[in-house]
């Protein structure tokens, strides 16, 4: 099974950026679709950003479409999230999480392996 450790979050001005990484370890990078979660205070754990294992498609939530960006090095068995004109709302702690399954999942349900969240605060 693979482990994930995520790093990068920090706190940020509204309309900066910040990246964040994701390191997998203990399995084939290649052999999962990784997604980035978040969950902000008192809400639902919600669907950020996916990779598919298949062929490197990915797919964002609208909410952060055109400012956020999921990307994977199988070299470095590492996805990041790169989100710029960050919001207040965006505040959350975010979530790196891995399936083995060939597609592009959205339900937190449908991933097996979870990192332990890095915080990301957006200040007005």
């Amino acid at each position: 099974q693979v482990q994930l450790v995520e790093s990068g979050g920090g706190l940020v001005q509204a309309g900066g950026s910040l990246g964040l990484s994701c390191l997998a370890s203990g399995d084939t990078f290649s052999s999962y679709t990784m997604g980035w979660f978040r969950q902000a205070p008192g809400k639902e754990r919600e669907f950020v950003a996916a990779i598919s294992r298949s062929d490197g498609s990915t797919y964002y939530a609208d909410s952060v479409k055109g400012r956020f960006t999921i990307s994977g090095d199988n070299a470095k068995n590492t996805v990041y999230l790169q989100m710029n004109s960050l919001k207040p709302e965006d505040t959350a702690v975010y979530y790196c999480a891995a399936t083995k399954l060939y597609t592009i999942q959205l339900l937190t349900t449908k991933y097996k392996y979870w990192g332990q969240g890095t915080q990301v605060t957006v200040s007005s």
